[in-house]
């Protein structure tokens, strides 16, 4: 069985940036059989395509977990950090990249990135956390 021939102005189902969800989008650039660009036809948003629910991997080395890498990543950034900067998390503080914070909970950590509004993901000697902040 064939797969029909993709066209500028057809509508397609695909995962919408904005609505987080599959919803249907008209195309708006092809890279010859292959969705570049669409706009959702729920929210309006224009943007690029992303398959149905595919989702970003991080790449893992062969034979570790993903837990056992964000593990060694911890261990190997630890000796570096200067404890003494590093400041009480609080929700409704502010946070960028590379500040040292310590979670009652999990401990010394180092924000690795704002991770949109009102987030920063930290890394922790447990692994990485999604965390609240201002």
């Amino acid at each position: 069985m064939q797969r029909p021939l993709l066209s500028v102005g057809q509508t397609i189902k695909v995962r919408c940036s904005k609505c987080r969800k599959n919803t249907d989008h008209t195309l708006v650039r092809l890279d010859g059989q292959t969705p570049v660009e669409v706009t959702c036809q729920v929210c309006g948003h224009h943007h690029k395509v992303r398959a149905p629910g595919v989702k970003k991997r991080t790449a893992v080395p062969k034979g570790l977990t993903l837990r056992e890498t964000e593990k060694n990543e911890w261990a190997a950034l630890r000796p570096n950090w200067e404890t003494a900067e590093a400041t009480d998390y609080r929700m409704t503080d502010a946070y960028k990249a590379k500040d040292l914070i310590i979670h009652p909970l999990f401990g010394l950590g180092m924000v690795l990135r704002v991770a949109g509004t009102q987030k920063v993901e930290v890394l922790f000697e447990d692994g990485k956390k999604m965390m609240r902040s201002k």
